[in-house]
């Protein structure tokens, strides 16, 4: 063939599923880091441009009512 070079190499299922986790450890970490950083640069534009996220939100109190009735009873 022209200058081609043939090599015999065997490459081990173990040496395979490492990349891969490799791989998708990067996938997954740079996946991370975009979010992070979305994030905080949605909050910075929402604040430049006086947009509030929570406007629409509806807001549980913590408050714990204990009835007395039902304590004095026993």
């Amino acid at each position: 063939m022209f200058n081609s070079i043939m090599v015999g190499g065997y490459i081990d299922p173990s040496v395979m599923t490492y990349a891969i986790q490799a791989i998708a450890g990067v996938v997954i970490a740079v996946g991370a880091a975009v979010g992070i950083y979305w994030r905080k640069a949605k909050k910075k534009v929402n604040e430049k441009l006086g947009i509030d996220e929570n406007r629409n939100k509806e807001v549980e109190s913590d408050d714990i009512v204990v009835n007395k009735a039902s304590t004095e009873d026993k």
